[in-house]
C-alpha cells in the first residue's frame, strides 16, 4: 500500500512547503496526507485531524505550513 504520509515526509522541504502554500492544492495535500496518516496509525488524534481538515483544510493549510517549516512533519502526521 502506498503511503502518501511517508512520500510527504520524505519529500524536500521546499516541495513541501510548496504544496502546503499553494490554495487548492494544500487542502487536497492536506487530506491525503491525513487520511494516509490515519488508515496507518489507526489513532483517534489523526481521525480527527483528518476529518476536521476535510472540512476545514484550508485553515490547517497554514497551520501546517509553519508547523513543516519548524519539523519537516504535519501536526499528528509524522508517519
Amino acid at each position: 500500500m502506498f503511503a502518501m504520509v511517508r512520500w510527504f515526509n520524505k519529500q524536500s522541504r521546499l516541495l513541501q512547503i510548496l504544496l502546503l502554500l499553494i490554495p487548492g492544492v494544500n487542502w487536497i495535500t492536506e487530506i491525503l496526507v491525513r487520511w494516509s496518516a490515519f488508515l496507518h496509525s489507526k489513532s483517534i488524534i489523526t481521525l480527527l485531524f483528518a476529518i476536521l481538515v476535510t472540512f476545514t483544510g484550508f485553515v490547517f493549510g497554514w497551520v501546517d505550513l509553519i508547523w513543516c517549516l519548524l519539523f519537516k512533519h504535519l501536526i499528528f502526521a509524522k508517519g
